[in-house]
């Protein structure tokens, strides 16, 4: 079913300013530690999700939506169907998953079915979403500053724990090594991007947060 298949996250580019010499910068495992509780506080974001390469483990090629701390969602996703595109339009309220694809109308399917591949109250969790990955990070360094969608942010690489992320990007097994772009104004996680491990050599994966803290109002469709 493809609603099984329905996974969100989120990525974009960047602007390609110069980096800044790293030695000017603050501590990487101190500024991903303030990243991790300014993120737990994180009431409502918008979330984008970009791929390059092979990553069949993910099941999807792109997602956009907005999401709750308390869970609810609506956006789209586009979901890798036998290497054909299937674009879905979803809204999560409470338990219920509401989804709709390129043709037919809406369909109505318990959340707790798709929570095995992708629990989309995870995303604004602060025990188990970007919170707790940012948490559980580590060998953090600083890299330079760069240009986010407008906001001065920080670039900082590290290894991110398995089991902490794929509460948020399912299908990852093992640690992987990720870059983190943190506010440098206000620690918000304004993008981070990593490789999963796959045939053909696996693909990278790109989240980028926005739109924090914005008014967001999510009904049944």
């Amino acid at each position: 079913m493809c609603a099984l298949a329905l996974v969100l996250a989120v990525g974009a580019a960047c602007s390609g300013h110069p980096p800044k010499p790293a030695k000017n910068l603050p501590d990487g495992a101190g500024l991903v530690s303030s990243a991790a509780r300014e993120m737990g506080g994180v009431k409502t974001a918008r979330f984008v999700i970009t791929t390059e390469g092979t990553v069949d483990r993910l099941g999807l090629t792109g997602a956009d939506a907005v999401v709750t701390r308390d869970g609810d969602a609506k956006g789209t996703a586009t979901l890798d169907q036998a290497g054909a595109a299937s674009e879905l339009t979803f809204v999560v309220v409470g338990d219920t998953l509401h989804i709709k694809g390129p043709t037919g109308g809406w369909q109505q399917v318990p959340l707790s079915m798709a929570a095995s591949v992708y629990d989309p109250s995870a995303i604004l969790d602060p025990d188990r979403g970007v919170a707790k990955v940012l948490a559980t990070a580590s060998d953090a360094s600083t890299q330079g500053t760069e240009t986010v969608d407008g906001a001065a942010a920080i670039k900082v690489r590290a290894t991110l724990d398995s089991k902490a992320l794929a509460a948020v990007v399912p299908g990852i097994d093992q640690n992987v090594v990720g870059t983190l772009w943190i506010g440098a104004d206000r620690p918000l996680l304004h993008r981070a991007s990593f490789t999963v491990p796959g045939d053909g050599g696996g693909g990278t994966v790109t989240v980028t947060l926005s739109e924090f803290d914005a008014p967001v109002t999510i009904s049944a469709p």
